[in-house]
């Protein structure tokens, strides 16, 4: 009997390295239509040419750049002092009785009142060089007694107003670079409010007390006006003990102005005056973040500079759209899918070539308008709102991440729906009208909120660069460029939305006809 050995049957396998000749095809093809590359080049040059816009306003001169807080950010450091250098470790107690305001009306004209956070205490501050670090026990216009330290960390104490009847004693003890702040109703039970390392504190800080006013809200029937404020704190002696002992007080403002937050109107003034054994000092200004809004009018944050984005956004989404529709239009489709070992390699290559050139795009953008829209606005007198260096570069890879996001989104909202007018149409609907909207104050506040959470214009919060501190009193608010969600957040929830649209467009590439 003979046996008949036939060959093995043939098996369908993937030529050798599969995806990564899917991917070079693509990147091929991407590179070489020139409309996608011009195109791509285009999103880059209106990102910087819109932001150019933006910065092209002139302030009158030159603006001196704002003082930087110990984490790196720009902050307000202004308030009337009365103060000595006291060497080495020791503490400083005093009572406060009063705290009193006055609101400016009209440029010669005031009448009482007083901010939330007027605030006047007792401070151990590393020097009189606005930004140097600090700690400062006070009390407040509406928020009780505080412990506040390096602009940005705040840790409350007792509640309520003081007054002739229910004073408060505030306490500040320095031992080396630790400052604990005590508080008492009686000055003689003391209960801790908080304690704070200051790195670098100097071996002789300047020591004593201090009193500031940011400027005072009012509701103006448009919007939210704010207007110049001073506040009177009415002291008893203080008392130098645990290693201090102290010389002939000082007095003066620090800094030249009293800060981007606050302000002397024309009939009020700093100043520190002997009162029945104690002292009774006026002062305006803040010791806090720069934050935006009306709080500081004129201030410009990182985002102004890359206000271009969502033009830069939407041509990449044009791009994206087109990669894929163009191919169903066109019925070539077929074909890439027939030389491919499987379709969802085709569209995972596709999102991976657009999503890069995007990335690229936005993040040459960016690199550019950050540091000379910052550059451009100080030339044209504007004061930029610094921030720290991670904060930039997460602001610049941002803004191409942004992009890239969208991109992908387009890509498979095209699949799904194959037509381009359609997926662009839906896309700038859902993410571009909502950023539109919500920043430039069309909607009310809680609408604008809402959009910024759910839809995935979320995504812009990537940019964002001002924080909501609740120690500060602005108008917090999109058109501001404070967003409901953190940074990573909001950009979640856009790729939230492009995961879910690539899912979606996986499924349906495998199960369609070409």
């Amino acid at each position: 009997m003979t046996t008949t050995l036939s060959p093995p049957p043939a098996t369908s396998r993937p030529a050798r390295g599969g995806f990564g000749r899917v991917l070079r095809a693509e990147w091929t093809k991407f590179r070489t239509v020139r409309g996608w590359v011009l195109s791509t080049v285009g999103a880059l040059v209106v990102t910087c040419l819109v932001g150019l816009l933006a910065t092209a306003q002139s302030n009158g001169g030159g603006a001196s750049k704002l003082p930087v807080g110990p984490s790196g950010h720009a902050v307000n450091d202004a308030f009337y002092f009365m103060h000595q250098p006291l060497k080495g470790d020791g503490s400083i107690t005093v009572s406060v009785s009063s705290l009193t305001g006055q609101v400016a009306t009209s440029p010669t004209e005031n009448k009482p009142g007083l901010a939330p956070w007027a605030k006047a205490g007792i401070i151990v501050k590393d020097s009189l060089e606005p930004g140097s670090p600090y700690a400062a026990m006070m009390v407040t216009g509406a928020h009780g007694v505080r412990m506040q330290y390096d602009y940005t960390h705040d840790k409350a104490g007792l509640p309520g107003a003081v007054s002739a009847e229910e004073p408060r004693w505030l306490r500040l003890v320095r031992s080396g670079e630790t400052v604990t702040g005590y508080q008492s109703t009686d000055g003689s039970a003391w209960t801790e409010v908080g304690s704070a390392r200051l790195s670098g504190l100097s071996e002789s800080p300047q020591v004593g007390l201090f009193v500031a006013s940011p400027s005072a809200t009012e509701d103006t029937g448009t919007g939210t006006g704010f207007n110049p404020a001073v506040a009177t704190g009415t002291f008893g002696a203080p008392t130098l003990s645990d290693g201090w002992s102290g010389d002939a007080w000082q007095n003066r403002q620090v800094s030249d102005g009293a800060g981007t937050s606050g302000s002397y109107s024309q009939t009020t003034k700093g100043e520190a005056v002997r009162s029945d054994g104690g002292y009774r000092i006026t002062g305006a200004g803040d010791i806090a973040p720069v934050v935006g809004g009306p709080a500081a009018s004129g201030v410009r944050i990182l985002s102004n500079f890359l206000v271009g984005a969502f033009a830069g956004l939407i041509m990449m989404v044009v791009v994206a759209a087109g990669y894929m529709t163009v191919e169903y239009r066109r019925g070539l489709i077929g074909v890439t899918f027939a030389a491919s070992p499987s379709r969802g390699s085709v569209l995972v290559s596709k999102a991976l070539v657009v999503g890069c050139a995007a990335f690229l795009a936005g993040t040459i953008a960016a690199a550019f308008m950050v540091p000379f829209g910052a550059s451009r606005s100080l030339a044209n007198g504007f004061p930029v709102l610094t921030v720290p260096t991670s904060t930039e570069l997460r602001v610049i890879v941002g803004t191409g991440l942004l992009l890239a996001a969208a991109s992908v989104f387009a890509l498979s909202v095209g699949v799904i729906l194959r037509r381009s007018a359609v997926t662009i149409t839906v896309v700038v609907v859902s993410m571009v009208l909502p950023y539109l909207l919500s920043t430039a104050s069309v909607l009310p506040p809680s609408a604008s909120d809402w959009l910024l959470k759910v839809t995935p214009a979320a995504g812009f919060g990537i940019q964002q660069t001002v924080t909501h501190y609740d120690q500060v009193v602005t108008v917090y608010s999109p058109m501001h460029g404070y967003f409901p969600l953190a940074p990573w957040a909001g950009f979640a929830v856009l790729c939230a939305y492009a995961a879910v649209a690539f899912a979606g467009a996986l499924v349906l590439i495998r199960r369609r006809d070409a």
